[in-house]
């Protein structure tokens, strides 16, 4: 491998060191090669023979001659050809152009006149750096002696330097009495490059590459010879200057924009400009800038007036929002990221209009006529308590006035249809304009939990819904479409403050479905109980799942007890097949239970009663406790009345007189009514031809509760599809002192027919039950609290009273919000049974074991 050649120095014997006869003659080989260097004709100069010379004179100890005679030449070098060619350039009208900023007679000119001294700027600066670089090769021995021995800059920094100190601070005087103070040409320089920034700015184009010239040279210069790395000319003198023109400029545009223009463009305008000076620092002037320019634009175009734009009627944000500008949205959202990472103008603003538009839904709700509906509602059912007939003929369906209860139902699932299209709009916005922010989702859940919670009947309306979607929600949907829908009821379930409101209300519709076989899939029942189990915990779910395990006992038991009947042998033509649900009394509703709530004790005039069954009906009941008793020892059993129906079948005889049609002959039918309605039936049965018994002997014979025997007896005579029985006089209102008699001339299509339950909706509460319900839960919620109570001081032993009161709120939190005078309540309650004391710090509490 060949060895790479190197200059060596002259072997042979120096003599009279210090003597400056030789210096001459090397100078002057030199001072003429400077010239050729700088003329550009150097294309016959010998490097070895220049080195060898700055060698001998170095050598012999005329180093600092050398380095201040190469200087002094390029001092009047540049007074001589470089700054006559620079001044040249400067006439008035640059001058004034740029300095004094007067008007002048076109776009054009000032471009051109600009470009033109640019160009001479940055022509003598190349011409003077690829001429120093020379010089340095050539005095390279010089640098790795003499400056290093002495500490002065070396020659490059010297001779470079001198372009700064001799024609960027060249003084021209003082140009006018206007502006005090001399300007020098680097203050040119600096006004015409920022003219040039300006005009491509205003949509001019300009000779980029010139500009970034002009700007390379300034970070190659520095203030002085020492050449710190903060003090660049680049940083020093032109960056705060650009900046500052920036700002100016930026200010304007945007009072500009607030004047004439809108949200909208606002918002793109921005980002425009935003990219535009980020590849303006990459491509025109430096990428040192980058960060100090995108501060400017966002302070001055973004910041400045940025409520006011956000404000802007019919533009601003909530206008974006309202119509789904996701793109406007999108440039917001990465432009509030710029100059806010908490994203607080949006955040509000978004906390604002959810809330806003979540209470213009109760109040749409409000102001929705919902007596009359064309078609069926989900969820409504036009069946009501204690009033008139649940089913009309097919064609007067469509114009059949809802009632009272299906209204209210129609409007509960209508409520959460309309709060889960918001949170499906900002759902969407969220994920396609905000990047999925987690700022942004925890500002919306709250505004969603704000509203929802306002709305003093969202725990009734949440389980009203839930309720709709699995009775007849998810018919015909796929696997995907049902666990969209559960999601979407536990995002309800998670808004919910009060979730033990929730629970009671869930309780109640849940066993319904169950014991009516309402539900249209098991598996998704129980796939939302598991999926509220995830994310409330076991406690929240105990009694539903309670409940699924009572309905899969209660199937084994029943088909146990048909086994036994069969075994037994006994052939009875009328014997009464039995289907059996034993429910757990602390599992199910007090309602579903027979346990009668106050309201109902009032409207009924008396308390709650064991009803009279028929003696085939006590028979069978007595049979089936036996069986039951045989592995349970010490179980006792009540029967409800209210949860069950029987399929009764019916004979109508023929009717004397008619020769033909249905009355003519016989007819058998099969009529599924409820356990009550069959109650009913069967006294009709020993009743002679064309008496009639009244409302008050009936309730006498069965003891069936005033409330329950109108809703019987409205199915059994005013529903048109199941009137087997005549009702005295025929209106449509069942009350005291109606008689009713056996229908003989009843007439039905079907066979099989199902008088309808008028207590079996999943109806919204009126005001009374409402009131019950929360008098009752508050009941429940002073337990819940004395417990949570009792739980904490039992732990930590000895607390502060707002310690306590602080631990409290936050354990049952996951269930409801407890207020603070519940709490205080309680904790009197429990110092005066005893199970707390005083300590003997004021306010504080002591267990008591």
């Amino acid at each position: 491998m060949a060895s790479r050649s190197r200059i060596r120095p002259p072997r042979r014997p120096i003599v009279g060191r210090g003597d400056g006869s030789e210096f001459e003659p090397c100078w002057e080989l030199l001072r003429s090669a400077l010239i050729d260097i700088h003329n550009k004709n150097a294309g016959n100069l010998s490097f070895e023979q220049l080195y060898r010379a700055s060698y001998k004179i170095v050598l012999r100890k005329n180093g600092q001659l050398l380095y201040d005679h190469v200087k002094a030449f390029e001092e009047q070098w540049f007074a001589d050809h470089v700054l006559p060619r620079i001044q040249g350039l400067l006439s008035k009208h640059l001058v004034s152009l740029s300095l004094l900023q007067l008007p002048s007679s076109s776009l054009a000119e000032r471009r051109q006149l600009g470009e033109k001294f640019l160009r001479g700027v940055r022509d003598a600066w190349e011409d003077h750096n690829m001429s120093m670089n020379m010089i340095a090769d050539i005095l390279m021995y010089l640098d790795r002696t003499y400056t290093k021995e002495t500490g002065r800059p070396s020659t490059w920094t010297a001779t470079i330097g001198l372009f700064r100190d001799h024609v960027l601070r060249s003084s021209l005087g003082r140009l006018d009495d206007v502006h005090d103070g001399e300007f020098v040409i680097f203050d040119i320089v600096n006004a015409v490059v920022l003219d040039q920034i300006n005009m491509e700015r205003e949509g001019d184009v300009i000779d980029r590459a010139l500009v970034r010239a002009v700007t390379y040279m300034l970070e190659v210069l520095y203030e002085s010879d020492l050449e710190l790395a903060n003090e660049k000319l680049y940083i020093t003198v032109f960056e705060p200057r650009f900046l500052e023109d920036s700002r100016r400029f930026y200010a304007a545009e945007c009072q500009k924009l607030a004047r004439e223009s809108d949200a909208s463009t606002w918002l793109r305008h921005s980002q425009r400009r935003l990219l535009e000076e980020q590849d303006r620092c990459s491509t025109t002037i430096s990428p040192l800038t980058m960060d100090k320019i995108a501060a400017v634009v966002e302070k001055e175009l973004v910041l400045a007036r940025m409520d006011e734009f956000l404000a802007m009627e019919g533009s601003g944000v909530r206008s974006m929002l309202d119509n789904d500008r996701v793109e406007d949205l999108a440039i917001l959202y990465q432009l509030l990221c710029r100059v806010d990472p908490k994203k607080t103008a949006l955040k509000v603003a978004l906390q604002n209009r959810v809330t806003e538009l979540g209470l213009e839904i109760e109040r749409a709700l409000k102001n929705t006529d919902f007596s009359v509906q064309p078609q069926q509602q989900p969820g409504a059912n036009n069946d009501e308590e204690g009033g008139a007939a649940a089913e009309v003929p097919e064609k007067a369906k469509a114009q059949q006035p809802l009632t009272v209860a299906a209204q209210q139902t129609a409007a509960a699932i209508k409520w959460v249809d309309d709060v889960l299209k918001l949170k499906d709009k900002f759902d969407y916005l969220w994920t396609h304009c905000f990047n999925e922010d987690l700022v942004l989702q925890s500002a919306l859940a709250k505004s969603f939990s704000e509203f929802i919670n306002m709305f003093h009947r969202s725990s009734e309306f949440v389980s009203l819904f839930i309720d709709d979607v699995l009775r007849r929600g998810i018919k015909g949907k796929t696997e995907a479409e049902v666990d969209q829908l559960l999601d979407k009821a536990i995002v309800l379930l998670r808004y919910l403050s009060d979730r033990d409101m929730f629970e009671r209300y869930y309780q109640k519709h849940l066993a319904k479905r169950l014991l009516q076989g309402k539900s249209e899939s098991q598996d998704v029942e129980k796939e939302m109980i598991s999926r509220m189990k995830q994310e409330m915990g076991n406690h929240f779910t105990s009694k539903f799942e309670g409940m699924f395990k009572d309905m899969d006992l209660s199937r084994d038991l029943a088909e146990g007890y048909r086994s036994h009947i069969r075994s037994l042998g006994e052939v009875d033509t009328r014997q009464i097949d039995l289907a059996i649900s034993v429910l757990t009394t602390n599992n199910w509703p007090p309602d579903i239970m027979g346990r009668s709530s106050a309201t109902e004790v009032a409207s009924s005039g008396s308390a709650k009663s064991d009803c009279i069954y028929p003696p085939e009906i006590k028979r069978l009941q007595s049979s089936f406790y036996k069986y039951y008793l045989k592995d349970r020892s010490g179980r006792i059993l009540t029967w409800v009345g209210t949860a069950g129906t029987a399929d009764v079948k019916c004979v109508f005889p023929k009717i004397p007189g008619k020769e033909s049609g249905p009355l003519s002959k016989e007819r058998r039918y099969e009529l599924n009514v409820s356990t009550y309605g069959m109650i009913v039936l069967l006294l009709f049965n020993d009743l002679p031809e064309g008496q009639w018994l009244s409302f008050e002997e009936i309730q006498a014979k069965t003891n069936i509760p005033v409330p329950d025997l109108v809703r019987t007896l409205t199915s059994l005579s005013v529903a048109p599809k199941s009137r087997v029985l005549l009702k005295d006089p025929a209106t449509r209102a069942v009350k005291p002192g109606d008689r009713f008699s056996f229908h003989a001339a009843f007439v039905s299509k079907s066979i099989k027919i199902k008088a309808p339950t008028i207590s079996n909706i999943s109806k919204v509460e009126g005001e009374d039950e409402r009131k019950e319900t929360e008098k009752k839960n508050d009941q429940t919620r002073a337990h819940v609290v004395d417990a949570a109570i009792v739980r904490i001081m039992k732990q930590r032993k000895e607390l502060s009273h707002q310690s306590l009161i602080t631990e409290v709120i936050s354990q049952l939190a996951g269930r409801f919000k407890p207020d603070v005078s519940l709490i205080k309540k309680r904790i009197e309650d429990l110092l005066a049974r005893e199970y707390l004391d005083r300590g003997e710090e004021p306010g504080t509490y002591v267990y008591v074991a």
